[in-house]
């Protein structure tokens, strides 16, 4: 008996997949347990099984095509069994609604011939529509003008083949030539540059690009977001940074520095720590930091778990690690949830100060700008510093002002004096 493979639920916020890739095609046997297709979803590409031996009698869906869940992707069965019935309402089901579509434009456009938007309803007797007579009016190249009408555009020096006439059959009368207004004669423009068009490009919006879409825009008009920036000196950092890294066989570097920071601030912190559940604020028992990955269809946010928990070397592992597998696209469902704060940082790309959407049900994000070169003020004397500025977005169902400014400082006060991280 011939088995539908239908699109699973790969992720916990899968709406649609896309097929990536093929692994077989129609005819091929299959064994339980064979990977059959990858598909695309929001967070990663993930592997199709299929449940049944058989053989692929049908595949419903192209590399490329985009199916919601539940929907019909090929079909498992014995080699010659009739599947016309299934293949027939899956075609049906997929095509209903374009064909609603177009039967309402049907009738509602069933009218439109007889209809004009001035007049109103015209009777069907009448579907001859008066055509305006041409800008003269002429028979066999003879214009056809009053003798009146000839005379004032001969004394006004009008030219009777750029009159349109009125009268019977389009006859010139007097009223056209006193009604008549020369066009203005066009003036010699300077003469304009001209560059051969480029050619537009259109990109198939991925899945991924798609659920960053919703997500964020449902985050940015739901929350209501506030912003707190604060300014850190990095010079001790900076210091400890390099000492670490000459003794660690693991580079140690400033975001795994803010990561730890962070994480040791969030259990002081429990507010920022937190989550908006309609009737409850859930003020979470574990510290799991979400790290923004930059990859080439948008963001991904592998999670540390227990990041107030681990050392730098373990953090700076971990977040190399779950990068990599971000970037190659690899990342499983459950490496990208359960986070109870996101961390984004551009430093790298020389970007000072910025503002991030936060990422939900987190109740903040923390932007992490570039460390700057800057003069500072020290025992009273101007002497060269190094500056970072963060900026804290926060959701303020959840977390008040001096909540966040309470968060900021003890962040700050971790990373200038990164020894106490160590306690």
């Amino acid at each position: 008996m011939a088995v539908k493979i239908e699109m699973p639920k790969l992720s916990d916020t899968m709406e649609e997949g896309v097929i990536a890739k093929w692994n077989v095609k129609e005819g091929d046997k299959v064994s339980s347990g064979d990977v059959i297709a990858e598909v695309e979803t929001d967070k990663a590409t993930m592997e199709v099984e299929v449940f049944d031996d058989g053989t692929i009698l049908k595949i419903m869906a192209s590399e490329g095509d985009a199916i919601p869940l539940g929907g019909l992707i090929a079909i498992v069965g014995e080699e010659g069994e009739d599947i016309s019935d299934l293949v027939d309402v899956a075609s049906d089901s997929s095509s209903g609604e374009k064909k609603e579509e177009k039967k309402e434009v049907k009738e509602d456009s069933s009218d439109d011939d007889d209809f004009d938007p001035i007049l109103g309803d015209i009777e069907k007797g009448d579907s001859k529509k008066e055509e305006p007579a041409a800008e003269s009016s002429s028979d066999n190249g003879r214009i056809k003008a009053s003798p009146l009408a000839k005379k004032m555009a001969e004394e006004k020096g009008i030219e009777l083949s750029k009159v349109q006439g009125s009268g019977p059959d389009g006859r010139i009368v007097k009223r056209d030539i006193e009604s008549y207004k020369p066009s203005e004669e066009k003036k010699p423009s300077a003469p304009v540059a001209t560059f051969d068009s480029e050619e537009s490009e259109d990109t198939k919006i991925s899945q991924m690009r798609k659920t960053i879409a919703r997500r964020l825009s449902e985050s940015k008009f739901t929350n209501p977001h506030f912003y707190e920036t604060i300014d850190i000196d990095m010079e001790e950092a900076i210091r400890a940074r390099t000492s670490l890294n000459e003794v660690s066989d693991i580079k140690i570097s400033f975001n795994d520095i803010v990561v730890k920071a962070c994480a040791a601030a969030l259990r002081r912190h429990p507010a920022v720590n937190s989550s908006w559940l309609d009737d409850v604020i859930r003020k979470h028992g574990d510290v799991n930091v979400a790290v923004a990955v930059a990859i080439e269809d948008g963001l991904m946010t592998p999670v540390i778990r227990h990041a107030d928990k681990k050392n730098l070397r373990q953090i700076s592992a971990e977040t190399r690690e779950l990068a990599g597998l971000a970037r190659d696209k690899k990342l499983q469902p459950e490496q990208m949830e359960g986070s109870t704060f996101t961390i984004s940082n551009l430093g790298m790309f020389g970007i000072e100060e910025f503002t991030a959407i936060i990422n939900p049900p987190n109740a903040c994000i923390l932007a992490v700008g570039a460390i700057r070169d800057v003069p500072v003020v020290k025992n009273g004397a101007v002497v060269p510093g190094k500056r970072m500025k963060v900026t804290l977005s926060s959701d303020h169902r959840i977390v008040d002002g001096a909540k966040a400014a309470e968060f900021l400082n003890t962040v700050r006060q971790m990373i200038e004096n990164p020894l106490s991280m160590l306690l």
